[in-house]
């Protein structure tokens, strides 16, 4: 061709071999070589076509099975506009442009999840399945499968709330189309259970989970079933229920290999059970092997034995081993950062470091984990997420122990606008920052600043009933000294530093816990 053809006629062709390689998967350097060529033929004088979106999506999708995710980011965000502007100016019809349209949709999605630019990479998942919608069968199941995606994208941020209808829709679907006993409708009730879980309705999941586990039981999908049984030892738990756990779990073990990821998270379970038992040397056993497995694992399966290494850290925090889980943590961020796709984890976990390093004295250490966390956070999640906030909560509270109140002022304030977003403010972690933002003002001298936030705090206290009759008292008493310090009334105890043990730095460990839990099942 390259013979007989003029360059200028080869655009197509090289367009059509370079999708063909794709498709492939084998060779993307090859597939991008014929895209650029594409490329330089078909994006010439300005001139905006359907093979010139097609070429600019090609070479977003091998830029991304090349881990070159900016490159992927421009091509596909060109694309984009090109197919916007096509339509609006009636070169080609909606119908035309939706193919291509769902295709850069997608790509933007994973490309975006692969930077951890998580809910970003949602609205372009939301924006696919729009698409599907318009051109398949109400019932189809591809319809099935794209809902179910769009609720696991929501699980894997938390949304747990939003997840829901999209993942009973896809039951809905699969239900009608496949029958009650289909594989697709196990892995539905699966993902159901984990929403259900992570809207603490453990009854629920728990259904879910043993009607999964009769499906994938008929299937005989042995792995499945295992970590579905897996699964269930953990909702036992948490409905208290930790002697059946236990018994399940030395069921499940039984079919494990000795070497395998799932026996080791059989003996984190075990050990999660144990704990609440307050069987501490018993769960150390179990965590100690849990450890010895997945330790010879780290360079083959990083991702999910660093979702272990997270859970154990946990557990030995619960045992007040904290420089185990410490080290643990430090031990799980060096193999995380070298996943770009993993870098909402690596906030995460950064910002558990911090707040152990908070609560066990290392202030100065804390303080650049928890500013990377919140950073990570933010390009992960978005900057109004609750998460968020809770790290610069504690952020804050690290700059006042080190006495620069100007600096925690400044983070208590973000911490309290995202609250007052994500969590409504009269939410008592909202609460909780607003009193934290009075602290800071008045260790700046700024009383009346001080007084305003901390009556914004007694009003919602007061919102909140009897039962919140001891922080409505408490909260009284702060601003009774305020006032007494801005008359020039000496009050020795006014300015004690911020005290560490307040409920948000727990709630930062239970957020990221949740986090970590649904997206170690979603992965299983």
């Amino acid at each position: 061709m390259d013979v007989s053809f003029d360059e200028r006629e080869l655009g197509l062709p090289c367009l059509r071999i370079g999708l063909k390689l794709d498709q492939e998967g084998e060779d993307p350097e090859k597939a991008l070589s014929f895209a650029n060529r594409a490329l330089n033929i078909l994006d010439r004088d300005d001139k905006l076509s359907l093979p010139l979106a097609m070429t600019l999506q090609l070479l977003g999708s091998t830029c991304y099975s090349l881990k070159r995710f900016n490159d992927s980011l421009g091509y596909l965000n060109r694309a984009n506009r090109v197919l916007d502007k096509l339509v609006k100016d009636g070169s080609c019809s909606d119908e035309d442009v939706r193919p291509i349209l769902h295709a850069v949709q997608l790509e933007l999605c994973n490309t975006k999840t692969a930077m951890g630019r998580r809910e970003e990479a949602l609205a372009n998942l939301r924006k696919s399945l729009e698409l599907k919608e318009m051109t398949l069968e109400r019932d189809s199941k591809e319809l099935g499968k794209a809902n179910r995606d769009v609720a696991e994208a929501y699980v894997a941020i938390l949304h747990f709330k939003e997840a829901l209808p999209f993942c009973l829709k896809a039951l809905d679907i699969h239900k009608a189309q496949l029958g009650q006993n289909s594989v697709e409708v196990a892995h539905d009730r699966r993902l159901l259970g984990v929403i259900y879980t992570g809207l603490e309705e453990h009854e629920k999941a728990l259904e879910q989970n043993q009607l999964s586990q009769k499906v994938l039981k008929n299937w005989g999908l042995d792995t499945d079933l295992l970590r579905a049984e897996i699964d269930a030892a953990n909702m036992q738990i948490a409905l208290g229920r930790y002697d059946e756990a236990i018994n399940t779990l030395k069921v499940v073990v039984q079919q494990t290999g000795r070497e395998s990821e799932d026996r080791a998270m059989v003996f984190i379970s075990m050990a999660k059970a144990l704990c609440n038992q307050e069987k501490f040397t018993d769960a150390e056993k179990c965590l100690e092997i849990a450890s010895g497995i997945l330790g010879k694992k780290e360079k083959t399966s990083p991702v999910e034995v660093s979702e272990a290494y997270m859970e154990i850290s946990m557990l030995y925090e619960t045992m007040d081993k904290f420089e185990a889980a410490i080290l643990l943590l430090k031990r799980t961020l060096a193999m995380l950062e070298k996943l770009p796709q993993e870098q909402h984890s690596v906030g995460s976990v950064s910002a558990r470091v911090g707040w152990l390093l908070l609560l066990t004295g290392g202030v100065q250490h804390a303080i650049p984990f928890l500013e990377d966390a919140a950073e990570r956070l933010k390009e992960s999640f978005g900057s109004k997420h609750y998460a968020v906030g809770y790290v610069y909560n504690n952020l804050g509270a690290a700059y006042l122990e080190l006495d620069r109140p100007q600096s925690a002022a400044q983070v208590f304030a973000y911490a309290k606008d995202i609250m007052d977003v994500s969590l409504g403010p009269h939410h008592t972690d909202t609460i909780e920052a607003c009193q934290n933002l009075s602290k800071a003002y008045a260790a700046m001298g700024s009383y009346q600043l001080a007084i305003n936030f901390q009556e914004k705090a007694i009003e919602a206290w007061e919102g909140h009933g009897p039962s919140a009759v001891d922080e409505l008292k408490e909260a009284h008493r702060l601003l009774e000294q305020l006032k007494k310090k801005a008359s020039g009334v000496s009050d020795g105890n006014m300015m004690k530093s911020l005290p560490l043990a307040n409920s948000s730095e727990h709630v930062v460990v239970s957020a990221i816990e949740r986090q970590r839990n649904a997206t170690k099942m979603l992965n299983q």
